[in-house]
């Protein structure tokens, strides 16, 4: 998996075109998540694009998050969110300033605001997650 850092220097170097072909393909990168798992459970509420968040935790305590959307802009946003978190434990997750990993992309202006409106949910999503889990 690439990290967030190498993929911000990626992404300082491409037009907003490319800069949204690279988000599209880092979400259809994402670990295939079972239609079954699609619930209203896992459903982030806030979102102009369904997105669902589900969280598995590894016998090492380390949490990994299966996520999809219907969106693909908005798949690749959620796989952003990801690479700040994924498999880490719990507390590594709530020492984390997602808001800062993702300060570097400025999505808010790279992209419409209601593209952006439910990062903010995603990311209370996991770290509320790894509340549960500490």
């Amino acid at each position: 998996m690439t990290s967030i850092a190498d993929l911000q220097d990626e992404y300082e170097f491409l037009d907003a075109d490319d800069r949204y072909r690279l988000l599209i393909d880092l979400g259809r990168a994402l670990e295939a998540m079972p239609e079954a798992l699609k619930t209203d459970a896992t459903l982030v509420r806030g979102c102009s694009a369904s997105v669902w968040v589900y969280p598995t935790r590894a016998n090492t305590g380390t949490l990994h998050f299966l996520a999809d959307s219907n969106a693909a802009i908005t798949k690749g946003i959620i796989a952003l969110v990801l690479l700040a978190v994924q498999d880490r434990t719990p507390a590594e997750i709530l020492a984390t300033d997602i808001e800062a990993a993702l300060a570097p992309f400025d999505l808010r202006n790279q992209l419409s605001s209601n593209r952006t409106q439910g990062i903010p949910n995603m990311i209370a999503l996991i770290r509320e997650t790894a509340r549960r889990y500490a």
